[in-house]
């Protein structure tokens, strides 16, 4: 098969720039021919003043990367078009084309951008979802829910109105891949038809392989930011001193929870920073239990089914994805999200019932080998390429 993908990077490198890269992997392993389109957010640094000013227009449309896009797939005619990310300079103008030469267009929804400016669903240290069923997402403007800028923000609600009225992503995607029964469930709610709607997670390649042998620490691995819920992981450790917690991370909050465990001398907790991911691996390998205190809607958990292919179980947030990933009592834990007693109780049961954690490692083992490795996610993959090829031929 054919396939050509197509996703715009960040300036810092992300769980979605990784996954697009890993499934690419996974095509070309299979032996399927991947064509790339792609762009790099790094572009807009060389940006003059005018192309600035610009970033609007080509954010909501880009009429040139629609031609250049265009051409490339008339040069080399796949079988389908998957997306992953067009964010702000492929612009949502190019999905037109798939319908303009009848190939079939599959996106992976990898956030909430469709109808959250910040693609979170989260402001102010709370889940938002203000914006949900408005023509124009007046308050993310209001709020600066992009970058903390009103400006910025305007430029994707601009985006968002003029694709809601114009019904791209509801006329010119063929296949919305959802990671989640839950990001399934928002997909609906905004106005989705549910028979478009295919659930794919994620996984985890190479497998890193199972030892069952723990370490005596706790693990946080991710973004050091507000919505990751690093401060209530950190609050929570006020009252768990006698267990160490390694952090693995960098991000904004970096310079505050570092002052943070100075002022409470919390002692247990070691900050390791930003580390390769064959560092991070042994770490997860040997963790007693792994925490994700997230206080959004994650649209899935990468780092928890990484922690489960290690037999580490995780101590999570009842919230969104992550409630339905991590089963409680067997693969690991749920708290109240935000709640810093709730989190601190769930951390010391674990910490006191090793013989247990450790079997719900193993418990976590088997979830990914069920459910999260590269052969099973292959297939999924090709059923729904497959199933989008089949429906795109019927319609014609």
């Amino acid at each position: 098969m054919k396939i050509c993908l197509i996703h715009n990077f960040y300036q810092l490198y992300g769980g979605e720039d990784h996954v697009y890269g890993v499934e690419k992997k996974l095509l070309t392993d299979h032996q399927h021919e991947v064509l790339e389109f792609t762009r790099h957010n790094d572009e807009i640094r060389e940006f003059n003043g005018f192309q600035r000013a610009a970033l609007v227009g080509i954010t909501t449309y880009n009429s040139r990367v629609k031609q250049e896009f265009r051409k490339f797939v008339e040069n080399n005619r796949p079988d389908i078009l998957h997306f992953h990310n067009t964010f702000p300079l492929i612009s949502p103008a190019v999905y037109s084309v798939g319908k303009e030469l009848n190939i079939p267009v599959v996106q992976t929804i990898h956030n909430y951008r469709f109808f959250c400016a910040n693609g979170l669903l989260y402001r102010k240290g709370k889940v938002c979802e203000d914006c949900f069923g408005k023509s124009f997402p007046w308050p993310a403007i209001a709020h600066a829910c992009y970058r903390n800028s009103r400006l910025q923000s305007s430029t994707v609600a601009a985006m968002q109105a003029f694709h809601r009225l114009r019904k791209t992503w509801m006329k010119e995607i063929d296949t919305l891949i959802a990671l989640t029964d839950f990001g399934k469930r928002k997909l609906l709610q905004a106005g989705f038809p549910g028979e478009r709607i295919r659930i794919k997670p994620h996984f985890i390649h190479p497998d890193p392989g199972y030892e069952g042998v723990k370490g005596g620490y706790a693990l946080f691995v991710g973004r050091l930011s507000v919505e990751k819920g690093v401060e209530t992981l950190l609050s929570s450790w006020r009252n768990l001193s006698s267990i160490p917690l390694k952090i693995i991370g960098d991000g904004p909050l970096k310079v505050e929870l570092r002052k943070y465990d100075r002022q409470e001398k919390l002692g247990s907790v070691e900050f390791l920073g930003r580390l390769p991911h064959p560092e991070v691996v042994p770490l997860m390998k040997k963790a007693n239990f792994l925490v994700a205190p997230s206080e959004c809607y994650e649209t899935f958990g990468l780092i928890a089914i990484e922690a489960f292919a290690c037999g580490t179980p995780v101590i999570a947030s009842r919230l969104g994805a992550m409630q339905e990933i991590i089963d409680d009592g067997r693969t690991g834990l749920h708290f109240e999200s935000g709640n810093v007693q709730d989190l601190a109780q769930k951390a010391r049961w674990a910490w006191e019932h090793s013989s247990k954690m450790l079997e719900m490692g193993k418990e976590a083992r088997k979830e990914y080998e069920d459910k999260y490795t590269a052969e099973k996610n292959y297939q999924m993959l090709m059923d729904i390429y497959h199933k989008a090829i089949d429906n795109k031929k019927r319609s014609i």
